[in-house]
């Protein structure tokens, strides 16, 4: 056999294969793998051979993210990121630190704020006019769902005590009806839709951004979850397409298209259309993203029974169902049938249960195929359907970050949903025993797209090291899962979800996609695997990533 391109020998491998088999040594040539074993491997060693002493510390297959948003991640690091930052006052800081900065920009832009730094999860036109009292300022919170804006803002949207609640979101007012500064998700395009225009270049630039940093953390391929005009942030498909055409692309994506909400099955031939357009190099726009309700935290998540107003009595509000069940219903079928995967977001458990129950009528009308539909965040589960995404072949595509107590979870979440909901949260642990494929994803830049933090809460149910606000303990600890099904669930599992089928573990004829973290995580304390970091990232056997001290 010739000699490799590469070697890796000298520490434990995690194949994420079938059986999990274990190995020391693994050979590339041509960007593939082409031997997996022990110290035999090294007679494929030659001249021209790139040796990596893995010296005890472990290579897996490259993280997939199922879920995530790089595009906007990278803008959020181009414009004013509030991400790194906890606090009102510190918030202000920044964005007037930025304003200066920026003095000759239009629009002050950027955003990552945190709900739980402020009362009610919704800050005040007031307290930005103090650091922006010139120009619109419009900055989304992490999660996207909620945007905060200045009073210029307000004033050149024509917001007012008089403007109505568009039907897919909210306007935060204050006592006197009077508009305070939040704008809750539909409520966000009354002034988003003023913005000045992303360029491509500027989200192709944002694109690469935000392609370093993942591949920082050792993610190989991941699913764009918003293919398409949505916010404040243009349609990333160009810039996929550009810096594929340019050869800068280097990471594997799957494009999700976005199903617009304001609209109903007319659009599908405009999709067809777009997954025929956005497609070259790595990319490929295959799947479309539905977005069933909104988030907890302001009350538009969907839910069986109405939220509870914090004292453990039920208000009139149940949440927002963005697609009305009839149009899902058949939109489902029609997708389905034409070949493309489904991708929905639900948080509340009537969402989880719209979206299983709309992959059901695809199923009845078409049969059973490999589209491999999935469904993002499930939040809030009811007992009942946990069995049912085995019975429909959903995988399960978790945010394990977010399965911890924190400020947001215990001021914003738990008091509204009461019990027994609030034990209905995250349930992995049930959806694994039930039989479903998991898979995993960041939603960067909601959170941070590391997934060994994710992974860390996914088997701890506490927040990962340096992830910490506050001291808590686990959170529904019987949820948890096992350091091995989580690995396999953002490996193989995301790989399983893009059928990206030549990746996503460590076998003969795979493509090369690896990653050497600085350590074992199998071999110390649980509580230390968030700790651990990715020293190495290589896609096709090609090194795209390499830490100071790697």
């Amino acid at each position: 056999m010739a000699d490799a391109d590469l070697v890796f020998t000298g520490g434990p491998v995690f194949t994420a294969d079938a059986v999990r088999s274990r190995a020391t040594s693994v050979a590339v040539r041509g960007g593939r793998i082409v031997a997996v074993g022990g110290d035999e491997v090294r007679e494929l060693v030659g001249a021209r051979t790139e040796v990596v002493d893995l010296a005890g510390r472990m290579l897996l297959p490259g993280f997939q993210d199922a879920h995530v948003h790089p595009v906007w991640g990278g803008l959020d690091l181009m414009r004013c990121d509030l991400s790194e930052f906890a606090s009102e006052p510190e918030y202000l800081a920044r964005i007037g630190e930025y304003a200066s900065d920026h003095a000759d920009d239009e629009w002050v832009l950027g955003g990552g704020w945190s709900m739980s730094a402020f009362p009610g999860g919704t800050p005040t036109a007031a307290a930005l006019d103090r650091v922006v009292p010139d120009r619109p300022a419009f900055l989304p919170n992490r999660d996207g769902h909620g945007a905060w804006v200045n009073s210029v803002a307000l004033r050149l949207a024509g917001i007012d005590r008089d403007t109505p609640d568009p039907a897919d979101g909210r306007i935060e007012r204050d006592a006197d009806g009077e508009p305070s500064g939040t704008l809750h998700e539909g409520a966000m395009s009354l002034v988003n839709r003023l913005l000045p225009e992303t360029t491509v270049d500027e989200l192709t630039e944002a694109l690469l951004i935000g392609q370093r940093y993942l591949h920082s953390y050792g993610v190989t391929a991941w699913q764009d979850a918003i293919v398409g005009s949505y916010g404040d942030a243009g349609d990333p498909g160009p810039a996929y397409l550009q810096a594929a055409a340019s050869g800068r692309l280097t990471g594997r994506v799957v494009g999700a298209l976005w199903w617009d909400r304001t609209r109903g099955l007319e659009q599908i031939p405009e999709l067809v259309e777009k997954r025929e357009r956005y497609r070259g190099g790595r990319f490929a726009a295959t799947s479309i993203k539905i977005m069933q309700d909104g988030v907890a935290e302001n009350f538009t998540a969907s839910m069986l029974e109405p939220y509870c107003d914090g004292h453990g009595h039920f208000t009139d509000n149940s949440g927002i169902s963005f697609v009305p069940p009839a149009i899902l219903n058949e939109a489902a079928p029609q997708l389905d049938a034409l070949g493309f995967q489904l991708h929905f977001h639900a948080i509340g458990d009537r969402a989880v249960r719209e979206c299983l129950d709309a992959v059901e009528h695809a199923i009845a009308r078409n049969g059973r195929n490999d589209h491999r539909h999935h469904i993002a965040h499930i939040q809030v589960v009811h007992p009942e359907d946990i069995p049912r995404f085995r019975e429909l072949g959903v995988v399960a595509n978790m945010q394990s970050l977010w399965a911890a107590l924190e400020p947001q979870m215990v001021e914003l979440t738990l008091p509204f949903l009461g019990s027994p909901r609030d034990a209905w949260q995250y349930p992995f642990g049930d959806l694994l025993r039930s039989g479903a494929v998991l898979a995993a994803g960041s939603d960067w830049s909601v959170s941070t797209p590391d997934p060994l933090a994710a992974i860390h809460v996914a088997v701890n149910r506490i927040a990962a090291p340096g992830h910490e606000e506050g001291e808590f303990e686990a959170f529904l600890p019987e949820q948890a899962i096992d350091l091995g099904t989580s690995l396999t669930a953002y490996t193989a599992g995301s790989a399983f979800v893009n059928h990206l089928d030549e990746t996503g573990t460590v076998e003969v004829g795979r493509l090369a996609d690896l990653v050497v973290l600085d350590r074992d995580p199998f071999a110390g304390p649980a509580a230390e695997i968030g700790a651990t970091r990715v020293l190495q990232t290589f896609v096709e056997g090609e090194r795209v990533y390499a830490a100071s001290d790697a």
